[in-house]
């Protein structure tokens, strides 16, 4: 019998459910092209199935917290994923742009897997061993993005675009009876209405330390989205790097992250969480201010910059899943809500920090404003996880 789940999930579990969330963003971003040549559409509108998506999935981010909070983590999850599993049929089988974009945005749906997976292992476990717990589900995070163009693009030179939404049709199906299996409902305490939960949020609103956990996350993350923004210019017109060349050396800051969430998680249980914090800021800050140095001193290599930058993921690595248990800690019953919000901040702050970094990288000024935003938006982070350090020891104290 196909019995539905009653007790906690394993963390594999959780890792399928977050890589899917994740990888669903940039699976066939290779297909945009064919897509477009197929629909006949312009590339702009092609490209609102990635921008779209993204700010879709911000936006869920929001409602989908507190969701959970109301009704529990397991029938959010499944919903997101039964959506995501019909949306994913609608873009296989859509005729033109419209109908296409229309069922991408409602792909959407499958980030409540991504942000829920924070909270059921909040749910499960105290904040230090979470952040020890989130660190291996960092690295889900990491890889999926990575590997995800590389899948999709071996998928459309073989079978064409579609073939990239036959894969999350399955991918969804294998997963969504994972979680009806495995998934049993971890918020025991959920709101017993919505009214009752709308007067609890001034508590978490007003928590210094969440905005502190919550800014951390957001500057760590912005220092990766600035990344973003500048380096495909930077690496071409100072180093003459091929698409295909960039590609590979994107993926050393990932590679980073993916270090530094194994670091997190083999010893984020045995530290306090802004210790671990602080020190991914530190690792994040000196990698930085390393690179900048080499690049003063006339040392122009393709490693000043991208060895820099590799810091920058092993500290994101370290700090993130902290941060994350942090946030979600500071009122339980809200921790689908502070997911979601600390989530939503997070992809805010990103996409400024990657305008910014756009608009200030030109052909003649090059490596310099790029590293300089990402030391800036690290060095943001470090303010904030020091501020939430100074309100534990102030209260502890007294003082």
């Amino acid at each position: 019998m196909f019995y539905s789940a009653t007790s906690p999930p394993k963390l594999f579990t959780l890792i399928l459910l977050s890589a899917l969330s994740v990888a669903s963003l940039n699976l066939f971003v290779a297909s945009l092209s064919n897509i477009a040549e197929e629909f006949q559409a312009e590339y702009t509108l092609v490209n609102l199935s990635i921008a779209g998506y993204a700010g879709m999935t911000a936006v869920l981010q929001l409602i989908i917290g507190p969701l959970s909070d109301r009704f529990g983590r397991r029938p959010i999850i499944i919903a997101g994923l039964i959506i995501f599993i019909l949306a994913s049929l609608g873009c296989l089988l859509a005729t033109d742009i419209s109908t296409f974009l229309f069922f991408r945005l409602l792909q959407g749906a499958v980030i409540s897997g991504s942000v829920l997976s924070n909270a059921v292992v909040r749910d499960m476990v105290p904040a230090t061993e979470a952040a020890s717990k989130l660190g291996y589900l960092a690295m889900a995070w990491a890889m999926a993005p990575m590997l995800g163009p590389m899948i999709g693009g071996v998928l459309d030179g073989l079978f064409g675009w579609r073939a990239s939404f036959v894969t999350f049709f399955g991918l969804g199906v294998v997963i969504l009876s994972l979680c009806w299996v495995d998934l049993g409902e971890t918020n025991k305490t959920p709101s017993e209405t919505f009214a009752k939960q709308f007067k609890t949020y001034p508590v978490l609103f007003r928590s210094r330390r969440f905005w502190g956990y919550a800014l951390c996350m957001a500057f760590s993350t912005g220092a990766f989205y600035a990344f973003l923004g500048g380096v495909p210019l930077v690496a071409k017109t100072m180093f003459g790097m091929s698409t295909t060349s960039l590609g590979f050396y994107i993926g050393t800051i990932t590679a980073g992250f993916l270090l530094g969430s194994f670091l997190s998680g083999r010893f984020a249980k045995h530290y306090p969480l802004t210790t671990m914090m602080i020190a991914g800021r530190i690792v994040a800050c000196v990698g930085l201010v390393f690179g900048l140095g080499l690049f003063l001193s006339g040392v122009i290599h393709v490693f000043s910059l991208f060895g820099a930058c590799a810091f920058v993921g092993v500290g994101n690595g370290i700090t993130m899943p902290s941060s994350s248990a942090g946030a979600m800690s500071m009122r339980p019953k809200l921790a689908g809500s502070a997911s979601g919000l600390s989530g939503a901040l997070t992809v805010g702050c990103g996409a400024v920090m990657a305008s910014i970094t756009g608009a200030l990288v030109t052909e003649q000024n090059g490596v310099y404003p790029l590293l300089g935003m990402m030391l800036f938006s690290s060095l943001m982070g470090m303010v904030a996880a020091l501020y939430v350090h100074w309100v534990d020891r102030t209260e502890e104290t007294g003082c």
